[in-house]
């Protein structure tokens, strides 16, 4: 009788201790461990969103799904996340090189800490002793003690860091490179790389990364950018990959392509994912298209998901997050500004949570809308929007073959005071742009009803409320100051600033102003021979070009309109030919050497002040 109440105490004893470890992993996996714009505490009793466009993070009682504070923090937030199973926050804010801790029971910040340049994804370990937080530019992973708010170590791993998810024992980081969507694992003690699934080549904008509950599965939304391609059903395709994280021999990475995933649904710019805690329904959101997919999680090895539903959720969804206890999802429309909240089981929309004021004017709100979109009318067969190769106003870093030739994707910041666009100074104002979205590459029915002017020609301002939006949206980008001149010029980039402007090198005879470029809104069109169509046998547009602002410029490689400089030093010496693109031969390793510090540190200082102030027009449609 002993022996079997013994029997029967030992098993319930074992049963407790399996639940109660079942428990302890689905609670911990639930917060903080992958970087979103949305994160939901270990306990499940807030969330907290980030609001880009506000400069805001915003806390909400998931009991009552009221807002409770919306927190000012800085330019652009990025990344959020709860610490460890506290209601401590931490965001990434992007464009001011900070990363910012708040209360959310308060409501108030506690602190910051001061990175290199803009930091993007934030993970939370599961004991909320550390975080870490990728940074786009260089490319670091920056581990933070937050109860200190110390930066205790710094490290490089790639290019480009976005995405980061750290695993459920704490012992290892899993990052995406944005341009490649290259994964890597990082071991947490030494911060080495251990292990890496780079993508194909035609890979693209990775921004976030899911590891499964329950398996050795990595699951990173991106999208591919066929550059040989100038066709919008051929372009750029919806992809979410699927890494296998087993050590050794046999790992893989599957592409599972979204445009065809339930039939000839397309959909655009997949933005965010997230898995349930059981590890059975996975979630992913599309930007372009404003849909939501749920899959079954299927543990075969092969087909990884299987489609179970989707829905239509709002303008420009780029969060989604599940509740701890798996029974409810909820979905961030970045241009609604609200949360969505959805039932699991039946995907019935349960609440809906203004997270913030829309702080655009109503004419840029509808431009961004349509920037964004890959619908009617901008586009016909939906694998693409404007922001599928100028997200968020940057670059996608990939060099088309256009076919006027190659043509690198330029950023847009500072296009209002530099008109004419593109490299071939083809378009004397957005509102041209038209002629893109009626023809082969976006196939849309366009924003004009009726005639539309050549470009160069009559002016299309003014021919349609919504074009004028779009361009009104278009040149609202602007530029951070570059991370090199934080401290103002080094002594290597005073003396590069000295080569520059001087006679002996002669870059600032085109490069000129306070944009560092003499393509600036006017009459007339400047347009130069550098020497450059040489290397792009394709060209049908040159040998002339348009001349670009060098602002910015440390972090937007590759260079030059095709693209095949990697670096500065080769826009100095390889593809400079007969110094037709400044007269830098001459020069000195080391004069060269300084030449690029100065490179790397612009903008040193904000050039609108000085821009107005020599009577230069913004163009503001």
């Amino acid at each position: 009788m002993f022996l079997r109440v013994r029997s029967v105490h030992s098993a319930l004893l074992l049963t407790l201790v399996l639940c109660a470890s079942l428990l302890f992993t689905t609670r911990h996996l639930s917060a903080g461990q992958s970087n979103s714009l949305l994160d939901i505490s270990t306990d499940g009793k807030l969330l907290a969103c980030s609001n880009r466009d506000s400069g805001s993070v915003t806390i909400v009682d998931l009991k009552t799904n009221q807002k409770l504070h919306e927190i000012n923090v800085g330019k652009h937030p990025e990344g959020v996340t709860f610490v460890g199973d506290s209601h401590q926050v931490a965001t990434a804010v992007y464009d001011e090189d900070r990363v910012v801790f708040l209360n959310a029971d308060s409501g108030k910040q506690t602190g910051q800490t001061e990175v290199f340049d803009e930091p993007y994804g934030v993970v939370s370990t599961t004991d909320g002793k550390r975080i870490f937080v990728t940074l786009d530019y260089p490319g670091q992973i920056v581990e933070i003690d937050p109860a200190t708010q110390k930066v205790v170590r710094e490290f490089s791993s790639g290019k480009h860091l976005r995405g980061i998810a750290v695993s459920s024992d704490n012992q290892s980081l899993f990052t995406t490179e944005y341009y490649s969507a290259l994964v890597r694992q990082v071991d947490v003690k030494t911060g080495e790389t251990v292990d890496e699934w780079p993508g194909g080549s035609t890979d693209n904008l990775s921004r976030q990364i899911t590891l499964h509950p329950r398996r050795a599965k990595a699951y990173l939304p991106h999208i591919r950018s066929r550059i040989t391609m100038a066709h919008g059903a051929g372009s750029i395709f919806p992809i979410v990959s699927i890494v296998d994280t087993k050590p050794g021999a046999g790992k893989r990475r599957r592409k599972i392509p979204m445009d065809s995933f339930r039939g000839a649904r397309v959909t655009c710019n997949p933005w965010d994912t997230a898995i349930t805690p059981d590890g059975k329904t996975f979630f992913v959101v599309f930007a372009g298209t404003d849909d939501l997919y749920v899959s079954n999680v299927i543990d075969d090895d092969y087909r990884e998901l299987t489609f179970r539903g989707s829905l239509n959720v709002g303008s420009n969804p780029r969060g989604v997050r599940v509740a701890p206890d798996g029974n409810t999802f909820y979905v961030y429309n970045a241009l609604d500004f609200e949360i969505v909240a959805y039932d699991t089981h039946s995907l019935s929309r349960l609440a809906t949570i203004k997270v913030t004021e829309n702080p655009l004017s109503e004419e840029v709100l509808l431009g961004k809308r349509l920037f964004y979109t890959a619908l009617q009318p901008m586009t016909s067969r939906l694998w693409i929007s404007c922001s599928s190769c100028h997200p968020d106003g940057q670059s996608d870093g990939k060099t088309w073959h256009n076919p006027e030739g190659l043509r690198n994707t330029q950023s847009l910041a500072g296009m209002a005071w530099t008109h004419p666009i593109h490299w071939s100074a083809d378009r004397d104002e957005v509102q041209d742009f038209e002629h893109t979205i009626r023809g082969p590459l976006m196939q849309g029915r366009g924003l004009v009803r009726g005639k539309l002017n050549d470009a160069l020609d009559k002016p299309n301002k003014g021919l349609s409320q919504a074009l004028d939006a779009m361009a009104a949206y278009s040149n609202t980008h602007d530029f951070t100051l570059s991370p090199y001149a934080k401290q103002g010029l080094s002594p290597a980039a005073q003396r590069g600033r000295k080569l520059f402007f001087s006679k002996q090198t002669q870059c600032a005879t085109c490069h000129s102003g306070p944009f560092l470029t003499d393509s600036v809104p006017s009459e007339s069109i400047t347009r130069h021979n550098v020497g450059t169509a040489v290397d792009n046998p394709g060209e049908k547009m040159g040998p002339e070009y348009d001349t670009p602002t060098l602002l910015g410029i440390y972090r937007t490689a590759p260079y030059l309109s095709h693209g095949k400089a990697q670096t500065l030093e080769e826009v100095l010496t390889t593809y400079n030919h007969d110094d037709q693109h400044g007269k830098t031969s001459q020069l000195s390793k080391q004069e060269r050497a300084d030449l690029v510090e100065f490179l790397k540190a612009l903008p040193y200082e904000d050039p609108v002040p000085q821009a107005k102030a020599a009577g230069l027009v913004k163009v503001t449609k």
